[in-house]
């Protein structure tokens, strides 16, 4: 086997790209508006309750997360990925530009309908292209991790710079909630121009629909690139299973990884930036760190380990026996979250009746990161690898559908645990989490035999 990196092509760094811009646009957002739709109007805000805004969230969180699987079977069939790619840009831009401007939850509403309906023509589309500019199947879960880090400087600088200019300001610069969403149009509209400017450089990838494009991976079967103009095999189906499953499972991680941030938030967190509920220290000296630093880490830390993986499942790549499969790596990162909990729980009991160092949130966040780091970017490597090709974009507009689960789940879940002591409840859920990893890597033996060709 050749051991030699091969040097990615420049395609590769356009797709990473247009994911940063629109993370970058996407975290701001997302991290806004609760604040700016219960912010009084004379702020600046719309004025309404925090109930309502806490729903306009959720609903812009959840309907980004499904239409990728419609936007996907629209690349499959009938339109060209790299044409659905930047309309999805410009109708994500034009979303935003109503937020700008809004004045009633009726602008709201049309925010999120157009970023909805952009995303699902985005998402999975621009991770499909990525996919096929690679021959060598050994060299997209190294490429897919670079890619998230692409992915999380745009969250970093989402959550850590762009949000914070609408809230407390950066080097005495304070923007209103207007014109932070115009940043966020404009950085749409610049992602759409970087895009289709630089569109040559993808070559053939995505000119046609994903039925059609003829991908062939080194070391595929021969009859590979003829798949799409016949009927789906027995393996075909089987690889679809061992998706679908893969997706289903990870939305256990993905519920009990954005539950994290709300204990993090509101038990060991402080209210509006003064009012400490005394069970965590967020000073450092006479600092107070803004709790969407907390978002921020954890972006941070995926940015610093995205080569680190990479490097991590080539060398993984390289063995005899090939990497661990997918649903280990699921396992994995479902027991890694499920630590996180141990460690609030041990945060919680170490404090007693004070306060718990900040140095023990961060941990949380770190064993989140490293748990996401683990299966997260090689879903949309799995899913390149595995999807037969009348049904690739289908399928990596799945993939979302988990996160759009676990957030119709985890509401439901944190209520409940709100009813029972911190203690008993998250250790009770901690246990859980960790007993369904470990089952998950102990069958992973039988589910394995489902990606594998007839």
């Amino acid at each position: 086997m050749d051991t030699v990196r091969k040097k990615r092509p420049f395609g590769f760094y356009v797709c990473s790209l247009g994911f940063t811009f629109e993370r970058m646009a996407f975290y701001t957002v997302k991290y806004l508006l609760v604040i700016w739709i219960a912010t009084t109007a004379a702020a600046g805000g719309l004025g309404l309750n925090d109930t309502t805004a806490a729903a306009m969230s959720a609903s812009f969180v959840a309907w980004s997360y499904i239409t990728p699987i419609f936007g996907g079977y629209i690349a499959d069939h009938w339109v060209s990925p790299r044409i659905c790619v930047p309309v999805g840009m410009v109708l994500m831009g034009l979303g935003y530009l109503c937020t700008w401007k809004a004045d009633s939850i009726g602008m709201v509403w049309a925010m999120i309908i157009l970023v909805s309906v952009g995303t699902g023509l985005f998402k999975g589309n621009l991770s499909g292209i990525s996919g096929l500019l690679f021959q060598d199947e050994e060299e997209l879960n190294s490429a897919f991790s670079v890619q998230y880090s692409f992915i999380n400087i745009g969250s970093f600088i989402g959550t850590g710079l762009i949000a914070i200019l609408a809230t407390t300001g950066i080097g005495g610069i304070k923007l209103s909630f207007g014109s932070v969403f115009l940043i966020c149009a404009i950085l749409m509209f610049i992602d759409a121009v970087w895009f289709i400017v630089n569109s040559r450089k993808l070559g053939d990838a995505g000119k046609k629909p994903f039925k059609n494009d003829q991908r062939q991976f080194v070391g595929a079967s021969d009859s590979k690139g003829k798949e799409s103009s016949q009927p789906l095999t027995t393996s075909d189906k089987k690889r679809i299973v061992a998706i679908v499953l893969v997706t289903l499972l990870s939305g256990v991680f993905w519920m009990v990884w954005y539950m994290a941030y709300m204990p993090a938030y509101n038990y060991f967190g402080y209210g509006d930036g003064a009012d400490f509920l005394n069970h965590a220290n967020w000073y450092i000296g006479d600092f107070l760190i803004p709790t969407s630093w907390f978002d921020s880490l954890n972006a941070l830390t995926c940015i610093i380990l995205g080569p680190v993986f990479a490097v991590m499942w080539n060398k993984l790549a390289q063995r005899p026996k090939g990497d661990i499969s997918m649903f280990k790596k699921t396992a994995l990162g479902t027991i890694l979250v499920g630590v996180a909990y141990v460690v609030m729980v041990l945060a919680d009991i170490v404090r007693g009746d004070g306060q718990c160092s900040i140095v023990w949130i961060m941990f949380v966040c770190l064993l989140m990161s490293v748990g996401e780091m683990v299966f997260s970017p090689l879903g949309n490597s799995f899913i390149s690898q595995m999807a037969p090709a009348k049904v690739l974009g289908l399928l990596l507009g799945f993939w979302p559908i988990a996160v759009f689960l676990a957030q119709q789940v985890y509401p439901t879940v944190y209520a409940f645990l709100k009813t029972v002591p911190f203690v008993k409840g998250y250790g009770t859920l901690a246990a859980i989490v960790i007993v369904i990893g470990v089952l998950l890597w102990a069958f992973s033996g039988k589910l394995d035999e489902l990606e594998k060709e007839d």
